[in-house]
């Protein structure tokens, strides 16, 4: 697999990520006047974390005694350094971000599940797509050919090449490149790449307009393969059990709810996104858990390792909080 220089990006019970190197920073949590912890969260504007905003509005965050106040962020490259920093309490990032931020030292603490895969290797919310005369019609097809990603060295590559080596190809022959979800149909269709990486809205968007789906990786890898969480430092964890725990019991009422209520998430989705109705009433919707699969984060670690996004192998038996 040949990849360009690591980045690290945004990516579900509890898991902590503890490492040798403790956090020196932690922001404490301000009470809002009025009994409430006001809490700060780094949150990516995106379809999947439509729970977080969902709990905001039916008031699950208040209904725990927390004042929420949601933080737009990028992904993991700004999310993880802010929450170190203090400048946010809790982030979301995504599963292989958090896996690269332990390996590299960082003491971090996986505290509520984000977004998963649906489970749907027939119709996920997110793909590898070809256009429709495209020669490329399997995953071990992709063997050899240019294939874009929103970042490199991530969660996106490592299933890629996971589900590509499962079904007899030769993922060290792939060149990975890095274009955002938005330009990624344009890189395609200009051929710049021979095969581009999407996720929702985009993907119903290039399929509307002839793409072919390759692989949905997501669940190609594992049905109930984890994308995204919520995390703060182990240093804000120990200090202050109680909000994380509230903070915890807030996102399961939020998972909760979006599961049971999927024309809320479509709508809510329009109030902090572009996403047009159309696209919102048509995009596959990310699965919300409440539990976290120790055995599967472990599968994704491995084969994080094994296709060079992590430098050292990690045994996350080793890192949960019991």
């Amino acid at each position: 697999m040949k990849i360009r220089p690591l980045r690290v990006l945004s990516v579900a019970g509890a898991i902590t990520l503890l490492t040798a190197c403790g956090a020196e920073s932690g922001a404490e949590p301000v009470s809002s006047g009025s009994g409430s912890d006001k809490i700060t969260v780094g949150v990516i504007p995106i379809a999947s974390n439509a729970p977080i905003y969902l709990g905001q509005q039916e008031g699950f965050f208040e209904e725990e005694g927390l004042e929420l106040e949601i933080q737009n962020t990028v992904g993991g490259a700004a999310a993880v350094p802010a929450v170190v920093s203090g400048n946010f309490d809790f982030a979301d990032s995504n599963i292989v971000s958090l896996l690269v931020a332990a390996d590299q030292g960082l003491d971090l603490e996986i505290v509520a599940p984000g977004s998963a895969s649906s489970g749907d290797p027939s119709k996920d919310a997110t793909a590898v797509i070809v256009p429709e005369e495209s020669p490329i019609s399997t995953p071990a097809d992709l063997s050899g050919k240019t294939i874009s990603v929103n970042t490199l060295s991530n969660i996106g590559d490592t299933t890629i090449s996971a589900v590509v080596e499962e079904n007899g190809g030769d993922p060290s022959t792939i060149d990975f490149v890095e274009v955002p979800f938005p330009e990624a149909e344009a890189a395609l269709e200009s051929g710049n790449v021979d095969a581009a990486w999407v996720a929702e809205p985009f993907l119903t968007s290039a399929l509307k307009s002839g793409s072919r789906a390759v692989t949905y990786n997501y669940a190609d890898f594992d049905p109930a393969t984890p994308i995204e969480a919520y995390f703060t430092t182990s240093k804000f964890a120990e200090e202050n059990p109680d909000i994380v725990a509230r903070f915890t019991r807030a996102m399961h009422k939020s998972h909760e709810f979006a599961s049971s209520n999927p024309d809320a998430v479509r709508e809510i989705v329009g109030t902090y996104t572009k996403i047009d109705a159309g696209l919102r009433a048509e995009m596959t919707l990310n699965k919300y858990p409440t539990e976290f699969s120790v055995e599967i984060l472990q599968k994704l670690a491995d084969a994080a390792f094994k296709y060079g996004t992590l430098q050292n192998k990690l045994d996350v038996s080793t890192l949960i909080q019991e």
